[in-house]
């Protein structure tokens, strides 16, 4: 066995194991059936309950991220800078991301960006996506606001299907409050895989949001902070982006979000309505 295929089983058995246990699963015995919302709280008292015991968590490689990917410039043969995720809205394309990876002041909206979801290794299993539009704040052209430093990027469709169709997505979440067990998953511009890590969230100032867990370098600007997971469907809500004060953080322990509030909703309705 690999060193890779060896750390991929190490992250499952620490995913897998106390979920078995904490559930009461055990060989031979069928629980009784229960209601999923009971299911779902309960998870979601373990996940609580295991972020609060390491409150110095370190990233580790993410098994699985396929509603999330690395953006590129131009295409795939350069680096990638930045990370996207797929975001649920009516036309089933649209991303969210950092405001600083898609505007900056001296050049404007970037060119030519493309989206790799499921990246690693140089494999795209999900295909090279390009952008049809982008979308930043006012306050973000005119100042770079850092507590609206939040970005929707739409998508042309690829072989007929939108992205949404192909792989789903997240809501977004707004007004969640800034005390949450969030999952980050993001990709190094150092690193050819994923990352991801979960830990409890944090108030840092009156629009912005921390999240305290080593190994988020450079490239996971962009990276969504997802909660209220659901083990079933995968799903969640997106309640922030690696951005904000200090352009997300200039450290790789703490990362920061602006806090998504009713500004970035009436940012996701205009970004919507030009998709």
């Amino acid at each position: 066995m690999n060193r890779r295929a060896l750390v991929r089983l190490m992250a499952t058995l620490l995913i897998v194991t106390p979920l078995l246990t904490a559930c009461g699963a055990a060989r031979g015995i069928t629980p009784h059936p229960t209601p999923e919302k009971w299911n779902l709280q309960r998870f979601q008292r373990l996940m609580n309950r295991l972020a609060t015991q390491n409150p110095s968590p370190t990233a580790r490689p993410a098994i699985l991220a396929i509603r999330v990917g690395a953006l590129f410039y131009d295409n795939t043969q350069g680096d990638h800078y930045c990370t996207a995720g797929v975001l649920d809205s009516p036309r089933n394309n649209l991303l969210v991301t950092a405001a600083h990876c898609i505007y900056s002041q001296s050049g404007g909206y970037s060119k030519n960006i493309v989206f790799v979801p499921g990246y690693e290794d140089g494999e795209m299993p999900y295909g090279v996506w390009a952008t049809k539009s982008m979308l930043v704040d006012d306050r973000w052209i005119k100042s770079s606001d850092p507590d609206l430093d939040v970005g929707f990027v739409s998508l042309q469709s690829k072989d007929g299907k939108n992205i949404e169709q192909v792989l789903g997505a997240n809501k977004l979440g707004i007004n969640k409050g800034f005390d949450n067990v969030v999952r980050v998953t993001g990709y190094p511009t150092n690193s050819d895989e994923p990352i991801t890590c979960m830990a409890k969230s944090a108030q840092q100032s009156r629009f912005q949001m921390r999240f305290a867990c080593g190994g988020y370098p450079p490239g996971t600007s962009g990276s969504p902070w997802v909660v209220h997971v659901n083990p079933r469907k995968r799903t969640g809500e997106i309640v922030g982006v690696i951005g904000g004060y200090e352009l997300g953080g200039d450290t790789d322990s703490v990362s920061y979000s602006s806090y998504f509030d009713d500004d970035v909703k009436s940012l996701y309705d205009r970004a919507v309505s030009q998709s």
